[in-house]
């Protein structure tokens, strides 16, 4: 039979993860998210948020980006739809 270990009783949680959930808000920043039209909440590395200092800068670079991603592809597309030997005509002799 297997055997547990009993865990003591003392609290082994460090200060810094305990958290008084008497004093939490429940939807704090919902209104806020809501006006942004349901805003996704990421974190930036410092060196990036440098450079772009806020959400629109942001979207703004990522909405090229996936223009950029979606003509690319568009492109890619059109490469893969044509024959391999377009282009590269045999001649008869």
């Amino acid at each position: 039979m297997k055997q547990t270990k009993k865990l003591d009783d003392e609290d082994t949680m460090r200060p810094e993860y305990r958290f008084d959930y008497s004093k939490a808000v429940r939807g704090k920043s919902a209104a806020r998210l809501e006006r942004e039209g349901g805003a996704v909440v990421v974190l930036l590395q410092p060196e990036v948020a440098e450079v772009f200092p806020d959400s629109a800068s942001v979207n703004e670079a990522l909405s090229s980006l996936i223009e950029i991603f979606k003509k690319a592809g568009a492109a890619e597309a059109r490469r893969k739809k044509r024959p391999a030997d377009v282009g590269m005509m045999a001649v008869e002799k």
